[in-house]
């Protein structure tokens, strides 16, 4: 979310924008204009500026001018968030007008937008990659036989490359530029073929623009931390999971859902770390929005899998 300052640090606040365009402006406003994350790691990181954007969502999708928009919102909240992180998500989408909130955490409303069958005396596994946080859940009968939430997602991954690109080139690359990289070249697992991205940045001892070339298998060096605590998360999650589900997961498998499930062989990854199946969900980036979607319309079927205080 961009907001911009008039007047001074008292002065008036303004929403420049929100969203995707928002997300373009990172590191490429000037000084009068902050842009910032109201949410970080999957929870509230700044309440007013949440409840601000949560409006502004709101107005997006309601264009009636006669009529104040009381919609019902469903929200998304990662299973290790805390009952005060779950209170402030629900208060602050109260705040901006909804008149009814429910919580749903993250695994379930991505096993429902996979098409995974959560409602089914069946054990269904999903690993759920987001921006902030992991989230994996063991699904059976509509609820969660096990879940688990580390806060490693893309966002991690993007800090791992900027930190490995400052410390091995002494280099200084934004968020945007972490992330293009991510996407062109990043890779879960060796591969035979190496890719090369030449990439801009500012040069530490210089200060000043320069361009260098860096390859597929640096950025892999570069995400074996995060990429490891994911490997982790997954492999406490099957320890932990009752003979009988755990014999369905053996022939099904997990299921990979999140915008980190499109990193490079991350299905491949994990499929050498615990020989089992894995299956990248049909447009990942959106099973979990899309499973939210699902659920608020059949809540008369599936009103058990909602959070409550």
């Amino acid at each position: 979310m961009a907001i911009r300052q008039q007047g001074g640090p008292n002065g008036k606040k303004t929403i420049q924008a929100v969203g995707r365009e928002a997300k373009q402006m990172l590191g490429k406003v000037p000084g009068n204009i902050e842009a910032i994350r109201p949410m970080k790691d999957g929870v509230i990181a700044d309440f007013t500026v949440t409840e601000q954007m949560l409006k502004q969502f709101i107005r997006m999708v309601h264009d009636s001018k006669l009529f104040k928009p009381s919609p019902r919102i469903i929200i998304c909240v990662p299973c290790g968030s805390t009952q005060v992180e779950r209170r402030a998500i629900r208060e602050s989408a109260l705040g901006a007008g909804a008149s009814q909130v429910f919580l749903i955490e993250e695994p379930m409303a991505a096993a429902i937008g996979a098409g995974l069958p959560v409602s089914e005396a069946t054990g269904s596994m999903v690993v759920d990659i987001g921006g902030g946080t992991t989230e994996v859940g063991i699904i059976s009968l509509g609820g969660m036989v096990y879940k688990g939430s580390v806060r490693v997602g893309g966002d991690k991954f993007d800090e791992a490359i900027v930190n490995y690109i400052r410390r091995n080139y002494g280099m200084l690359i934004g968020e945007q530029t972490a992330e293009a990289i991510k996407k062109e070249i990043g890779s879960a697992f060796p591969g035979s073929e190496v890719r090369e991205m030449e990439v801009k940045g500012r040069n530490l001892s210089e200060g000043i623009p320069r361009s260098f070339t860096i390859s597929s298998n640096e950025i892999l060096e570069a995400l074996t931390d995060p990429l490891n605590n994911i490997v982790s998360a997954v492999k406490n999650a099957l320890e932990q999971t009752p003979p009988e589900l755990g014999a369905d997961i053996a022939e099904k498998g997990m299921m990979l859902t999140g915008g980190g499930a499109l990193l490079r062989d991350l299905d491949r990854l994990l499929m050498e770390e615990t020989g089992l199946p894995v299956i990248v969900a049909e447009d990942p980036l959106t099973c979990v929005v899309r499973g939210s979607g699902m659920a608020l319309e059949r809540m008369d079927k599936l009103g058990s899998i909602f959070s409550y205080e």
